[in-house]
């Protein structure tokens, strides 16, 4: 399967992975080594060059992931989306399969990641100079296992079973091998988590955004937590949630610690690397295809009379029919996730006149004149409108743009750890879960509830956490004859013609790629137990 990634791990051709330096929200992680000259050997004698030996996986490694395909499933597939563009429909209507482009895209970026953090893993240690700081090597090891263990999250859950490779150069010349189980895959990911908590460094966030951007022992420990919930061992998740919590590293824009901030500016580049930021993908124009953020195109209104993007095209991705009464009127997240005809945003610079001329704000037009998928609506989250110096940043060739995408916020690890305190029973009116769960509804500006239940939490992470790629996600822990009937449920269509499609069991994981299939057909047989040393 994954020979095509592991043929070029040649053990002299090892720095081709340790180099992969790319973009991010800075020149820090623009910073890399030349890579068709370096060697383990003679480049990592420095802090800072260790530092540098992760900057690829906050980034680059995540780009096709998360140019269309993360979007073409987890929120198309769940039904927050809409398209009827070709390259990223599939899920809409459950037809998704090997061959899809965009599966094969996302299945590849999530197995680079995991190639990248496997020689690290493996061989930093044994050929970093002694020079440099131990705490450095450990924390660098630290993000390693960090971003395998969730490129491995991100495996199980699309595809089940998987194959564990801890080193790839065990595999290089065995093109065959079989999946192992989704509990060993979890197993692993526990693993690796861990590792992370015990290397990386205590942080506190703060509103110096710049020392923000690398996760830490708190971003492990959050993650971990999310897993743990996947897992159903819900004492885990609930420990993990409450040190995060009591650590006071992150805090809610627009919550009682940070009233000055809101819900939206969450999305805005000025507030890359916030405070609530958990783990974010760091983008940087450097000039190369897959170093930016391509939502503000993917997203936002295309027509000819007005777009929000630097392109001549845009709006692949639409808000589904489903989506369109979510929100109470008097939820704030409501104006910041989904543009309604007759909204406004004063401070988004356009293009109109057919792209002649530059204009500060607008209104948002009719339903029909919205343009993109004719769902009447557009998509805000990650929509920052054209270039507008300090507050887009620049943007690249493709008008790609620097705001970071979120992996994970702390809305989501508070929703989290209410869930984790009702651990999977009728309703709950414990006080903790309960602050959890209101400080993120009062960030809405909604009033607090006295009990909450299990569908209450997946409705309120739905609102909270709409077009950021966890719906599919929180459907696919759902008993399935509870998803499928949601999702059944749903109008998937545009705004002119309802369209209802129910899916099968089977559509609850990906189909592993064509090509990975023939050139390993264990991957479609049953998985077997991995054997951890």
């Amino acid at each position: 399967m994954k020979r095509r990634f592991l043929n070029g791990y040649k053990i002299l051709g090892l720095i081709a992975v340790f180099s992969l330096g790319v973009a991010s929200c800075s020149e820090e992680f623009a910073n890399r080594p030349p890579e068709d000259q370096i060697t383990l050997d003679s480049y990592y004698k420095t802090d800072a060059q260790v530092e540098s030996a992760t900057n690829g996986m906050y980034a680059r490694t995540w780009f096709q992931f998360n140019n269309k395909f993360f979007y073409a499933v987890s929120e198309v597939g769940s039904g927050n989306m809409y398209t009827n563009s070709s390259d990223v429909n599939a899920m809409r209507t459950f037809a998704i399969n090997g061959s899809d482009p965009e599966l094969v895209q996302g299945w590849r970026s999530l197995w680079s990641n995991i190639q990248q953090a496997n020689a690290l893993i493996n061989f930093l240690e044994e050929r970093v100079d002694p020079s440099v700081n131990p705490a450095v090597v450990q924390n660098t090891l630290g993000e390693a296992y960090f971003m395998r263990a969730t490129a491995y999250f991100y495996l199980v859950r699309l595809w089940g079973p998987v194959p564990i490779i801890e080193n790839s150069l065990d595999y290089v010349n065995q093109p065959e091998f079989p999946t192992n189980r989704i509990e060993d895959v979890y197993t692993l990911i526990e693993k690796d988590y861990k590792e992370a908590i015990d290397r990386l460094y205590d942080k506190t966030r703060t509103n110096a955004y710049v020392t923000n951007k690398r996760v830490s022992k708190g971003s492990a420990k959050a993650m971990l937590a999310k897993a743990y919930l996947y897992m159903k061992n819900y004492a885990g998740a609930k420990q993990m949630a409450e040190e995060v919590i009591n650590s006071g590293e992150f805090k809610l824009l627009g919550g009682t610690s940070l009233p000055g901030k809101t819900f939206g500016d969450l999305f805005t580049y000025p507030n890359n690397n916030n405070e609530e930021s958990i783990f974010s993908l760091q983008w940087v124009n450097d000039g190369n295809y897959g170093s930016g953020n391509n939502c503000n195109t993917q997203f936002g209104i295309s027509t000819s009379a007005l777009t929000t993007s630097n392109t001549s095209y845009g709006g692949v991705f639409a808000p589904s029919q489903d989506v369109i009464n979510l929100y109470d009127p008097l939820d704030k997240r409501r104006h910041e996730t989904i543009m309604f005809p007759g909204d406004t945003y004063p401070t988004m610079k356009v293009l109109v006149n057919g792209g002649k001329t530059e204009q500060m704000g607008f209104t948002v037009p009719s339903a029909e004149d919205i343009g993109g998928q004719g769902s009447g609506v557009a998509i805000k989250k990650y929509c920052i409108g054209i270039e507008n110096g300090d507050q887009t940043g620049s943007i690249d060739g493709w008008a790609m743009m620097q705001n970071c995408t979120y992996i994970m916020r702390y809305a989501d690890l508070l929703l989290i750890h209410a869930e984790a305190v009702l651990a999977g029973g009728g309703s709950t009116s414990d006080a903790a879960a309960l602050e959890s769960f209101n400080a993120v509804r009062n960030r809405a500006g909604l009033e607090s509830v006295t009990s909450i239940t299990q569908d209450d939490i997946f409705l309120e992470r739905r609102k909270e956490l709409c077009f950021e790629g966890d719906y599919w996600f929180d459907l696919g822990r759902m008993p399935r004859a509870q998803a499928i009937a949601i999702m059944g449920a749903q109008n998937r269509g545009n705004m002119w013609t309802a369209e209802f499609y129910t899916p099968s069991e089977s559509d609850f994981y990906l189909p592993y790629p064509d090509n990975d299939v023939a050139k390993n057909p264990l991957l479609i047989e049953p998985p077997v137990p991995y054997e951890f040393n």
